[in-house]
């Protein structure tokens, strides 16, 4: 019997090009980015090494950079005053609230060059830092919430945003957001459904992005990491209330879920590289721990190669240098 010789595709750096199975184009990158009110100049985020939380003007140049990068789009979180968070996150939904005029300000700056995202959900401008409006016992109202979700994505659509990001894990939330958004004329406003988002400990670094209020844990609507046939469940549930692309988060750590739900979906999927998985890469990189260019590569290559057509990532500009 010939003996089989698989590295002969292995010989050269060109060969090895030539035969890749898996590619990562900066067109499928979308890039998260944190604007906060009163600042003066860009904050350096600490346990995010290179991201920083911005300003209207460094925000706008920032969406210049990555549209002449070649992104895919940018993902806008607010961090708002503390002074004007309240327990129903009220100053979301507000036509000034930083959110909005952070998308408002993309928007102006890029036009179309760029698919402009907003982050859907009330923990930034909630005081008690829960993605929802609270009952009396304390607990996440789930329907509550989800009038505030509407109120919030007919804003953001208002603002500007080119699709709506509801990332609290609401039962129903992209149903009543769809009408809600349908009713306002926002027809052509698309829907990235965060369907299968775990109660992950890789979250940590986020928080301090936002100024998180939180106090305890969100494990009473977010996923158990120990679930793997929940997240299927959930992402087909947002498909069938009219998701127009779904999202697994965190990516890194939940490559089966994402495996299984990208099998199952006819809309492209997206997966969100985390705060924490993030840092990690960042971190070790710093000490000389791991080639910093080459982890972070592996790593959004591992999330396509899993399933995603799309990567919400930290590092989605310095890939973008290297295509």
């Amino acid at each position: 019997m010939t003996t089989i010789r698989p590295r002969r595709l292995r010989t050269t750096a060109a060969m090895r090009s030539l035969v890749r199975e898996t590619r990562v184009s900066p067109a499928q990158l979308v890039l998260p980015v944190f604007v906060r009110d009163g600042l003066s100049e860009p904050s350096a985020i600490e346990s995010m090494p290179g991201v920083v939380q911005h300003t209207l003007d460094s925000l706008r140049r920032e969406a210049v950079r990555a549209a002449r990068a070649g992104l895919g789009g940018l993902m806008l979180f607010g961090v708002p005053l503390d002074s004007d968070k309240d327990a129903a996150g009220s100053c979301g939904e507000e036509p000034g609230s930083i959110l909005n005029r952070g998308l408002a300000a993309v928007r102006g700056e890029v036009g179309d060059a760029l698919v402009v995202m907003a982050d859907t959900c009330l923990d930034e401008f909630t005081s008690h830092g829960h993605c929802g409006v609270l009952d009396a016992k304390g607990r996440v109202d789930n329907d509550a919430t989800l009038d505030a979700y509407v109120r919030l994505a007919v804003s953001q659509a208002d603002a500007g945003a080119q699709v709506v990001g509801p990332s609290g894990m609401m039962d129903g939330q992209v149903l009543a957001i769809r009408r809600g958004l349908d009713e306002a004329g926002h027809t052509d406003v698309a829907i990235l459904a965060y369907a299968a988002k775990y109660a992950s400990a890789f979250y940590g670094p986020f928080r301090e992005a936002v100024g998180s209020s939180l106090v305890g844990d969100r494990r009473t609507y977010q996923q158990d990491p120990a679930n793997r046939r929940e997240g299927l469940r959930e992402a087909i549930l947002d498909l069938a209330e009219g998701a127009d692309m779904v999202m697994v988060k965190p990516a890194s750590h939940y490559l089966d879920v994402l495996a299984d739900v990208a099998a199952a979906s006819d809309v492209p999927v997206a997966a969100y590289q985390v705060s924490g998985e993030y840092a990690m890469i960042a971190a070790a990189a710093e000490r000389g721990w791991i080639t910093r260019e080459a982890a972070m590569a592996e790593s959004v290559t591992s999330i396509v190669r899993a399933g995603a057509d799309i990567v919400l990532t930290y590092f989605a500009l310095e890939l973008a240098s290297r295509a």
